[in-house]
């Protein structure tokens, strides 16, 4: 067997080991399909092969995408004139507009850079509140772990239950609010955000490269700079002062974000 149908051979591994709960998962679907952008580089096959699933690391995964996620982002930030990688990075999350838009800046203020269709995402809006309700949290997140071993592809995991997430969890006696929520790729979730396979290996290259410790996930119900996020009566009190500091982050960005296609 030659070296590329070896390597082939173990990236069907990849699908057996999970990242996320191990449950059936329930998903909601985006609404549109985009084309991506035609990259002439390629996934690096002269990379060593993967080791064994379980035994990927991070440098593994840059070695396979690395160059080929690189060249595909470039353009991107080359046209918002931001150098990459960029210092720092902003994931704004939009759960009803299945939107995953990129914000970045080298000096001075962030950028947008494009956007990214959210194949899947599981809940309505409202925050996380406790184990198995199936919700996608809402929220201003970092990035706390980076998994290449993941069944969903590549995976992200985001620090939920952060401080606030706690401290009201605490308040109101919710002794489980749940936890491992994660970025992934393929277009299933439950709790997670689903972005397939092209896109999740573009950003755990980038997220990679910048380091999670420069990287914000903002996970807001919807755009607030379309319409204001109000909490309704079915939702906690603290969900007002939530909405607020998460309108706060988006709004300081841009007040108006033009359309940017995938494939743009």
């Amino acid at each position: 067997m030659n070296s590329r149908a070896k390597f082939i051979a173990a990236l069907a591994l990849i699908e057996l080991l999970g990242a996320c709960s191990g449950h059936k998962p329930i998903t909601k679907t985006a609404r549109t399909t985009t084309t991506k952008p035609q990259v002439q580089a390629k996934r690096n096959f002269d990379a060593p092969l993967l080791p064994p699933l379980g035994q990927r690391t991070v440098e593994d995964i840059l070695q396979i995408y690395g160059t080929y996620a690189t060249n595909k982002l470039k353009p991107y930030f080359f046209r918002a004139k931001v150098a990459y990688p960029p210092r720092e990075v902003i994931f704004i999350t939009l759960k009803q507009e299945m939107k995953l838009e990129l914000w970045a800046r080298d000096s001075g203020e962030f950028q947008f850079i494009r956007n990214y269709d959210i194949q899947a995402a599981s809940g309505v809006s409202g925050p996380k509140l406790r184990q198995g309700d199936k919700q996608v949290p809402e929220g201003i997140y970092r990035i706390s772990g980076m998994n290449p071993n993941s069944h969903y592809h590549l995976s992200m995991k985001i620090n939920y239950p952060n401080e606030f997430d706690l401290f009201h969890a605490s308040q109101e006696g919710r002794n489980d609010p749940g936890s491992d929520i994660f970025i992934h790729g393929r277009a299933e979730s439950i709790g997670c955000l689903a972005m397939g396979d092209e896109a999740i290996e573009e950003l755990f290259v980038l997220t990679s490269q910048v380091g999670v410790e420069n990287v914000k996930v903002v996970i807001a119900p919807h755009d607030p700079r379309a319409f204001s996020l109000e909490a309704d009566a079915s939702l906690p009190e603290w969900a007002t002062e939530l909405y607020s500091m998460i309108s706060h982050e988006i709004k300081a960005l841009s007040p108006v974000v033009k359309s940017a296609k995938i494939g743009l």
